[in-house]
């Protein structure tokens, strides 16, 4: 029966998180959703901008505190004394999608324009690169193994009585040109808008101070876990952007790239 449990936890956990992401798509295009970084929905009032800023610098902090904190080794490890090894990513998956709602359904919009494209061709452009930022996101997940990443997989070798697998180093497709294209892809979704408001320019600014923090954690984190191995290749690929690392022969002939 634990069996049968887990995995429905872990599906249920794997659903609630799609469903953010996907509203998070349309909370940040100010499409589809009737409550967006912009709007505050149900015709709810605007607050003021000192109490929109802090409210705001106020959620975002809950989330990066929680989904920063979470991941950590030494959290894990405390963590499974108590939540169940098998469902332990899925807990932490479902406990960051409810904070993000909690940000979404909490968020203050601060009005005012940073710029603004009236044009198709610019409206297109900026939403075409947005599109280009999700499908990063998800292409790199994919790589990594999606399902294992949000938590499903570990749920499904248990109710199929499969052994866990051993976590393995590589480096497919995108990863052999950067080494952190997950938040490459977060990183363009995050600033490619036509229409970029103060509350948007908070939140795209907040968040990458974040992402240039969480990743030097998760570095950490990948050094300890697999040594010589992660630092050859943080030697030899570059953090975010293509082609501004040199190579291992050129490192060793002193060759600029």
């Amino acid at each position: 029966m634990s069996r049968i449990v887990f995995f429905a936890y872990g599906a249920v956990s794997y659903a609630i998180f799609f469903a953010t992401f996907l509203y998070t798509a349309g909370f940040l295009t100010n499409l589809f959703v009737p409550k967006s970084i912009d709007r505050t929905g149900s015709g709810g009032e605007i607050a003021g901008v000192a109490t929109a800023v802090g409210m705001n610098l106020l959620l975002l902090s809950l989330f990066a505190i929680q989904h920063s904190g979470m991941a950590r080794p030494g959290f894990k490890r405390a963590w499974t004394r108590i939540v169940p090894e098998p469902i332990e990513r899925a807990t932490y998956v479902l406990f960051s999608s409810l904070v993000l709602i909690a940000v979404i359904a909490l968020w203050q919009p601060i009005p005012g324009l940073v710029w603004h494209f009236e044009s198709s061709l610019g409206r297109g452009i900026g939403l075409g690169l947005f599109g280009l930022g999700i499908g990063t996101v998800l292409y790199s997940t994919m790589l990594i193994d999606h399902f294992e990443l949000f938590g499903l997989r570990p749920c499904l070798e248990v109710l199929m009585r499969r052994p866990a697998r051993d976590d393995d180093f590589v480096t497919p497709s995108l990863y052999r040109y950067v080494r952190h294209p997950l938040y490459v892809g977060w990183l363009i979704t995050l600033w490619a808008t036509p229409s970029m408001s103060y509350g948007h320019l908070l939140f795209s600014a907040v968040c990458t101070a974040y992402i240039g923090v969480a990743v030097q954690l998760e570095e950490r984190d990948l050094v300890a876990a697999f040594g010589r191995r992660y630092r050859e290749y943080q030697e030899t690929t570059p953090m975010f952007v293509p082609g501004t690392r040199r190579s291992a022969s050129q490192m060793a002939s002193g060759t600029a790239v």
